[in-house]
């Protein structure tokens, strides 16, 4: 069972929900799909690490082969091809390594070559596998670091998606069973809440709520959930001891009774949702 969790904006505690849902599921794979910061690592602390280098494939070309007839240009939905003074030009930033240039080549001139963009970490953490996400600075998208983190799911696994609703997103969440939507109580977050919905029930995904960060009730995020039939799965309060053990790299459900049972609770409940 793969179980995605997403926020429409950082700091809504989708991170804190993810590290102590994979904990707390004991024997399970934790997937960090944040990949331009991730930071599970930060609470799990994976033991044993191995490094596995990711590449994309960008199209290189044989000068002498190429005939200029750009049906390779033409074929680019993403424009990441131009033919600039009779000379092929790729933009690697936009380029989304389809390999239909070479395909469509007339010319055989056009070869795919890797090109380094980031990096799996991959380690344990007591039972739990621990499979992190990096991108390389500078890189414009971390898509196919995602894909590749994402062979790693075994078994309960737990995808930390990066915030938002971007592509980024919808490919971590993509091959998921069930993803929990973590809100955060406030204006702002409600209103970011709305669309990474939205990208949820474009998808078809089966999906809960996880309120964090709450004191009082927040009547507009909760009529939301209501009239869309959407089940509020827990509710964690804004706790000091949260924040402290959060703040010092701890995972809560650790070291506080309280919070291990509310996870216990939501894994539960995610296990009856699908």
């Amino acid at each position: 069972m793969k179980i995605a969790c997403l926020s429409g904006k950082g700091g809504a505690g989708k991170t804190l929900v993810a590290v102590n849902l994979a904990a707390t599921a004991g024997k399970a794979t934790y997937i960090d799909c944040d990949v331009e910061e991730p930071n599970g690592r930060l609470f799990l602390k994976p033991q044993d690490i191995e490094e596995v280098e990711v590449c994309s494939l960008l199209p290189s070309f044989d000068a002498k082969r190429c005939s200029g007839c750009k049906k390779c240009v033409k074929f680019c939905r993403f424009h990441a091809l131009m033919y600039v003074k009779e000379k092929p030009m790729v933009f690697s930033e936009v380029c989304h390594s389809c390999g239909g240039c070479a395909l469509i080549c007339p010319e055989d001139a056009i070869t795919e070559m890797e090109k380094p963009i980031g990096k799996l970490e991959i380690g344990m953490s007591d039972d739990l596998q621990v499979v992190t996400g990096v991108l390389n600075p500078g890189e414009a998208t971390g898509v196919q670091v995602i894909r590749e983190a994402l062979k790693r799911a075994a078994g309960t696994t737990i995808i930390d998606c990066p915030p938002g609703s971007a592509c980024s997103v919808m490919e971590s969440v993509m091959d998921a069973d069930y993803c929990v939507l973590v809100a955060e109580p406030t204006a702002f977050g409600f209103h970011n809440f709305k669309m990474v919905y939205e990208l949820v029930r474009l998808l078809g995904k089966p999906c809960g709520v996880v309120v964090n960060k709450q004191e009082t009730p927040y009547s507009p995020l909760d009529d939301f959930c209501m009239e869309y039939g959407l089940d509020v799965l827990v509710r964690i309060p804004y706790s000091k001891k949260i924040a402290a053990l959060t703040a010092n790299g701890q995972l809560a459900c650790h070291h506080d009774m309280a919070t291990r049972n509310l996870f216990t609770h939501l894994l539960g409940r995610i296990g009856g949702a699908v």
